[in-house]
């Protein structure tokens, strides 16, 4: 069973800049689509970044666009999303998703109910 481990979030200031990491114990990690969401309280899970199993093609959430960065490395078994810039909003529990990257629609890389394994989540708070 593949099991995803998200590390490196923590308190920072309005403006700074954290790098979450979540690494996966599958040993078919190359074949995996992988994404980043998040959660307020009383908010639902909401998308973030994601990042495709072939070619790396990354796509993200209006919200964070230009400020937010995927990234994978393979040989680490480990996807990263690297945060700049941080604001007050961005404060949330940041979850890594993982899924089998078959030739799914565009539409359903932001959709939590099409992927198939989760991490247990990494706290982020910015302070103003």
């Amino acid at each position: 069973q593949v099991q995803l481990v998200e590390s490196g979030g923590g308190l920072v200031q309005a403006g700074g800049s954290l790098r979450l990491s979540c690494a996966a114990s599958g040993r078919t990690f190359s074949s995996y689509a992988m994404g980043w969401f998040r959660q307020a309280p009383g908010k639902e899970r909401e998308f973030v970044a994601h990042i495709t199993a072939r070619n790396y093609n990354t796509y993200y959430a209006d919200s964070v666009k230009g400020r937010f960065t995927i990234s994978r490395d393979n040989a680490k078994n480990t996807v990263y999303l690297q945060m700049n810039s941080l604001k007050p909003e961005d404060t949330a529990v940041y979850y890594c998703a993982g899924r089998l990257g078959l030739n799914y629609g565009l539409e359903s890389m932001s959709r939590v109910n099409d992927y198939d394994y989760w991490g247990q989540g990494t706290q982020v708070t910015v302070s103003s």
